[in-house]
């Protein structure tokens, strides 16, 4: 999780008033982070923050977030944005590139080193999160007295642009940069198979940013900065804007005052627009959702402590939510903010009175003892993912199709659903096994989807230089009759055993299992090279009238 470094003086500077370290080493936990470096009395302080509360990634946003909190300053912070004459120009050639594009101005600065460094932390930390290592977005920040305006987010060939990137003294074209800066090949993947590279250019056709590999060596941050152009660029618009809100009112903490830039041919006519957002929820249902009742005011004064405003409505509270809240994205999230700022050292109710103790569920203590039945029984316990893929369930098996629980995304070919059978994952483990010794007993009592619905089975596998029906019905009817089931033995055709070879475990008329001897074929299409004979049982029937009364 992103960790924040800073000076217990620098943010009590921030917040304005000074509080001991002790009170923040109790009071930051609770607006969901945890303390590091907390012992002495070290000016240094590091904060470990969750990942779904990017406006804290930095000792300004904090700073923030804990006038509110700590009842300095509750209620939503308002940042005021001026109208300027700085534009910028969205080509459309950035479109199948990296089509999104933010900016924004800041002005009157006092940089020192600890605002560069705390900027350069909550790029890398926005980067890293919410910009999936730049994949959605990426930030730069320039010295904006160093470059005219209007600005222009264009795409150009590889080798149509050149400029000094930072950190070095010779000019490089987009594609030597690729190739041997540093940040060019740790992110060249991100622009790979792109005919075209997105890049920024001002006024006079100098380079502020080749995003999202580099910025320009010419518009350097420093300490000598007063004002400053930031730029994100990405592929998610809500990520994009996010940041750009972050970084933002990040340097509005420090005294800039924010100027808005003119968007040409981009997604909105200024650029940042930091309105709060709107949202209503139930007094009734935050309650119910929390476990105790509480009156619309003290949601008020909940939501005030963490940093946004209210207004009580009847039986509904209006609830103005900052732009940098890039977590709030349902009413849930709302009365989760509403549980901090209330505090959950209030929470509680009556102790339990009757002691109790727990024990293990049906299927646990069934399956505990199927597996010793089965150890008993010579198979070793195997445990396989529960992700597969079609060919293997199906195509290769021979067993019969069911409904998949497919995934919409998947990594790789080879876990494309949610395994139907055990059947395939264990052939699969004795495929990777074919060089070692015969003979080879592996079983698992493992979870499948059938029909969508899951259910537990139990399979069983062998692979030997010979094998036999007799031998594999023998294993089978040894743990039907271990489960204290009454069965049946029904012909079975399923192409996955040889002709004669295969049959069912029959329940009460259900088919609950088969078994048989793996026919040739398939044994061939898993690239095996010895026989093989398995059987495989649905459990879930059986449990719920045997567990306890196994053995």
């Amino acid at each position: 999780m992103p960790v924040i470094n800073f000076k217990h003086s620098d943010l009590c500077s921030l917040m304005g008033k000074e509080v001991p370290r002790e009170t923040l080493v109790e009071r930051i936990p609770l607006i969901g982070a945890d303390m590091h470096q907390t012992e002495g009395s070290d000016e240094d302080m590091s904060v470990e923050f969750f990942p779904d509360r990017p406006d804290l990634f930095s000792v300004e946003g904090l700073a923030r977030a804990l006038r509110a909190f700590l009842d300095i300053e509750p209620g939503l912070k308002e940042y005021a944005v001026k109208g300027s004459e700085y534009a910028a120009v969205v080509d459309d050639s950035v479109l199948d590139v990296r089509p999104c594009f933010a900016c924004a101005v800041v002005k009157d600065l006092n940089i020192t080193d600890d605002l560069i460094r705390s900027l350069m932390e909550l790029q890398e930390k926005l980067h890293m999160t919410i910009g999936r290592k730049r994949n959605k977005i990426a930030i730069g920040v320039h010295d904006l007295d160093k470059v005219e305006p209007p600005f222009r987010y264009t795409a150009v060939k590889p080798n149509d642009a050149s400029f000094v990137p930072l950190n070095k003294t010779e000019k490089m074209d987009l594609e030597q940069i690729l190739a041997s800066h540093e940040k060019g090949k740790e992110y060249a993947h991100l622009l790979k198979g792109k005919a075209k590279y997105p890049i920024i250019f001002d006024k006079n056709g100098d380079v502020l940013s080749f995003p999202p590999i580099i910025n320009g060596a010419l518009t350097t941050v420093t300490t000598g900065t007063k004002n400053v152009f930031i730029d994100v660029t990405g592929t998610d618009p809500k990520a994009v804007k996010g940041a750009l809100d972050i970084v933002s009112t990040a340097l509005a903490e420090r005294g800039g005052k924010i100027y808005s830039v003119k968007m040409i041919n981009g997604g909105s006519d200024r650029s940042p627009d930091l309105s709060a957002a709107k949202r209503t929820i139930s007094i009734k249902e935050c309650g119910r959702f929390l476990g105790v009742e509480l009156s619309g005011d003290i949601i008020k004064k909940a939501l005030g402590r963490m940093g946004m405003g209210a207004a009580v409505k009847g039986d509904k509270v209006e609830v103005l939510i900052p732009s940098t809240r890039l977590d709030i994205m349902h009413s849930v999230d709302i009365f989760e903010d509403v549980a901090i700022g209330y505090g959950f050292e209030r929470f509680g109710g009556k102790h339990i009175s009757k002691q109790t103790t727990g024990e293990l569920g049906a299927v646990t203590q069934f399956s505990d003892k199927l597996r010793n039945v089965m150890i008993g029984l010579g198979f070793m316990e195997v445990t396989t993912l529960t992700l597969s893929n079609q060919t293997d369930e199906f195509e290769r098996s021979g067993l019969p199709e069911k409904a998949s629980t497919c995934i919409t995304n998947p990594i790789t070919e080879e876990h494309t659903c949610l395994r139907s059978y055990l059947m395939p994952s264990l052939i699969r483990i004795l495929r990777h096994n074919k060089h070692r010794d015969l003979p080879q007993k592996i079983f698992e009592i493992g979870f499948v989807s059938d029909d969508h619905m899951t259910r537990p089975h139990l399979c069983g596998m062998a692979a030997a230089s010979k094998t036999s029906f007799t031998e594999i019905k023998s294993v089978t009817e040894a743990v039907a009759r271990e489960m204290g089931v009454e069965y049946k033995i029904i012909p079975c055709g399923y192409r996955t055993f040889i002709d004669g070879r295969g049959a069912f475990i029959s329940v009460e008329g259900e088919n609950v299992g088969f078994f048989g001897e793996v026919s040739p074929k398939v044994i061939t299409d898993y690239e095996m090279t010895h026989p093989v004979m398995m059987f495989e049982i649905d459990l879930s029937g059986i449990i719920g009238e045997k567990a306890g009364s196994l053995f």
